[in-house]
């Protein structure tokens, strides 16, 4: 708890954040940091650019691509309801069952 107020007396102190905007590990955090949200920001605008030409591609390029996941996605889950394990008779409880 002391130690808590301590660290926040001392950043609240313009002179020694100053000192320490001014120190090379600080600095170095800086650059770094800086580094990766452009990274970050041009692989985002580059990422938005391909599917922005994705979807003005072939007409119905997109379009289509969606339809055949819908049409395999709706193929696998009936295959899976129909090949699941079934309990025997009678043992479901529903709301026709009065326990």
């Amino acid at each position: 708890m002391v130690l808590r107020q301590l660290l926040a007396a001392l950043l609240h102190s313009p002179q020694l954040v100053e000192r320490l905007s001014e120190s090379r590990p600080i600095r170095r955090a800086a650059q770094l940091t800086a580094f990766a949200l452009l990274h970050a920001q041009l692989r985002g605008q580059d990422a938005a650019r391909r599917l922005r030409s994705l979807a003005a591609g072939p007409a119905g390029f997109l379009g289509r691509r969606a339809l055949r996941f819908r049409d395999a996605f709706v193929q696998e889950l009936r295959h899976g309801l129909r090949d699941r394990p079934r309990p025997p008779p009678g043992s479901q409880k529903g709301p026709s069952t009065r326990s």
